[in-house]
């Protein structure tokens, strides 16, 4: 019964991507460009959402959806991996279009080059997995 749950919501956040143009190669597009205000306004809302959530988590000590306590470790300090690591996916966003969540909801909504872009970002972490210990993190 959870994996239906999962499932739906699943294909409501794509519906939501799709509607809402989030997946738009062109709207990608504009946001590298810096000629529209709508991908920043959607990632804008989505942290804004995200900060909220998490305080709302840490205060009232929120059970997870199985009755465990959710438990936030302190992230790693150092400016580096950051950057470089978001230098990174933001470069490999930029060529594909598409960051990993709406790769798949466009691969649904029947843009099948996308699956060229999923199998390359699928090998991606691949390699990533098998060097990670020979980077420095």
């Amino acid at each position: 019964m959870r994996r239906v749950i999962y499932l739906l919501i699943g294909i409501f956040f794509g519906i939501v991507l799709i509607k809402s143009e989030a997946a738009s190669w062109f709207r990608i597009y504009e946001m590298f460009r810096f000629k529209s205000f709508h991908m920043y306004g959607i990632i804008g809302s989505a942290v804004g959402l995200g900060i909220i959530a998490l305080q709302l988590i840490k205060r009232f000590k929120i059970k997870s959806f199985f009755g465990s306590e959710i438990i936030i470790p302190p992230k790693d300090k150092g400016i580096t991996r950051y950057l470089v690591g978001g230098s990174i996916f933001g470069l490999g966003w930029a060529l594909a279009g598409a960051c990993p969540g709406p790769m798949f909801v466009l691969a649904g909504a029947g843009y099948l080059p996308i699956l060229l872009v999923i199998l390359a970002s699928i090998f991606g972490t691949y390699v990533y997995g098998a060097l990670k210990d020979k980077l420095p993190h």
